[in-house]
């Protein structure tokens, strides 16, 4: 009789322990290779040639950290910002420091940058006009007309000779334009319509989000913004939540995007028309 309860004790033991331990499997820690590791980047008019740097980034962030991305491709430069402060998205990537900072300050928001992507030296386009000589007095120049896009096209005007504007402006608007001895007749448009009107004016600064799928490009160009010390404010930057900046996920897709294979790949998709800007030293 004793014997027998021995053993029952022990069976009953060992069932308790295969229970602690299926317990444990069920409701314990997650295995590090069963974490969530899944990143949402919001994206503006992904173009063909973006799309295939993503492509390449998604690679390595599977390969080198077990991230996967995943993009959502938003329509116009309003949404992006909003969806990731509203948690809709863990990142962005379509903007530059001078969009950002003017939409924090519009907004109140806190949005942060964790990385620089790639510097895009926008261009003034023509499809009538082969050379900025050859614009005609009172022409009609079409310019973005979100803040800092259009304070960026208006500098670009005034470094081609065009236009003067009010020294010591940060983010310039039309009422700056202190001289204007072409009579320039500057037309504000939505940044995506800037490449969808050019046929209906003289001239038009077009970022390169939109001159890509426009197919603006070499042929159609009169003037390039020089990159010096002041264009670090149009450097393009991958966004996070002011929360979530030194989250290591995050900054994990941040190394998989700064890479030699990125760089190298952006030169062969857009030639001159973008240049990489982790590292860049600007004179």
């Amino acid at each position: 009789m004793h014997r027998k309860k021995v053993r029952n004790r022990i069976i009953w033991s060992v069932i308790g322990v295969l229970i602690l331990i299926a317990g444990w499997f069920s409701f314990g820690p997650t295995p590090k290779s069963q974490t969530n590791k899944t990143v949402t980047i919001g994206v503006v008019g992904l173009s063909k040639e973006d799309e295939k740097i993503w492509q390449s980034v998604q690679k390595d962030a599977k390969a080198k950290y077990g991230i996967t991305i995943k993009l959502k491709n938003f329509t116009d430069y309003t949404q992006p910002n909003k969806a990731l402060a509203n948690g809709d998205i863990d990142l962005n990537s379509f903007q530059h420091y001078a969009f950002l900072n003017e939409w924090n300050k519009a907004n109140h928001g806190t949005l942060t940058p964790i990385g620089n992507t790639y510097i895009a030296p926008i261009r003034l386009y023509s499809k009538k006009y082969k050379s900025l000589k050859d614009l005609p007095d009172g022409a009609t120049i079409a310019v973005p007309n979100d803040a800092s896009n259009e304070s960026r096209a208006l500098y670009v005007l005034k470094n081609a000779g065009l236009i003067k504007l009010k020294k010591g402006v940060t983010l310039a608007t039309i009422a700056n334009i202190t001289s204007n001895p072409h009579n320039l007749k500057i037309k504000e448009v939505s940044a995506e319509q800037t490449a969808r009107v050019i046929d209906d004016v003289d001239a038009s600064v077009v970022n390169n989000t939109y001159a890509v799928p426009a197919k603006l490009g070499d042929k159609q160009t009169i003037y390039i913004e020089p990159l010096n010390k002041d264009s670090k404010q149009w450097i393009n930057i991958i966004v996070a939540r002011k929360s979530d900046k030194d989250k290591k996920l995050y900054r994990e897709v941040i190394k998989a995007y700064q890479t030699k294979k990125t760089a190298s790949l952006a030169h062969k998709l857009y030639g001159n028309t973008e240049v990489v800007a982790w590292g860049l030293k600007l004179k």
